[in-house]
């Protein structure tokens, strides 16, 4: 259903060429990522409304935007990710009382389905960045899906949402349904994990 993310070296994690967020910031890039959102408003609205149609399209829509959330959060098992997401999209899209606030509203779904899906499919305990092997370590690849791996999906959702979504803490925080402290204690780890491994 969707390919690998991109692989270049990050300064922490390496940014999606899709969703509004991404297509914003880049120069050129601003109408098209306008009207991509303007688009998905349309379907959700229609969509809400009970037009059938609308929904498939609007599912449709949102593939490349929430696998670029899902990916570097569920790795391997990323097309789970975004299935589950578009199930929760599908069921509770009556719900969204402001169709202008569809692309937060599938940000967080897109997120907590990850770290979900993430949890329920690890056959290992994932280790602490602080328990990792040092850099230099042989078995450490020069990958960033092999590093990300590495870490929980906490660490990862922490990760994509600050330095990929470019949400705040607080932002953060509320998505994820923790404290602010909590995200800027994982922020901390998981990048300094990240950036251990990325060189090592």
């Amino acid at each position: 259903m969707t390919g690998p993310v991109p692989h270049r070296p990050p300064d922490a994690v390496a940014r999606p060429a899709a969703g509004p967020r991404a297509e914003g910031r880049t120069v050129g890039a601003s109408a098209t990522a306008d009207a991509r959102r303007e688009r998905g408003v349309a379907l959700a609205r229609a969509a809400r409304g009970g037009d059938t149609i609308a929904m498939n399209d609007l599912l449709d829509h949102l593939i490349p935007y929430v696998s670029a959330i899902c990916a570097p959060i569920a790795l391997s098992s990323r097309q789970d990710a975004v299935q589950e997401t578009l199930v929760v999209v599908f069921r509770k899209l009556r719900g969204l009382q402001e169709p202008a606030a569809l692309y937060g509203w599938v940000r967080a779904i897109a997120a907590r389905e990850a770290v979900r899906v993430a949890r329920r499919d690890a056959r290992d305990i994932p280790a602490e960045p602080a328990d990792l092997p040092a850099p230099g370590d042989p078995q450490l690849a020069a990958d960033i899906d092999d590093v990300l791996a590495r870490l929980s999906p906490e660490h990862r959702a922490v990760l994509v949402l600050r330095d990929v979504e470019g949400l705040d803490e607080q932002e953060a925080a509320a998505l994820l349904g923790v404290p602010e402290g909590t995200v800027k204690s994982r922020l901390h780890r998981a990048r300094a994990g990240f950036r251990r491994m990325w060189t090592g």
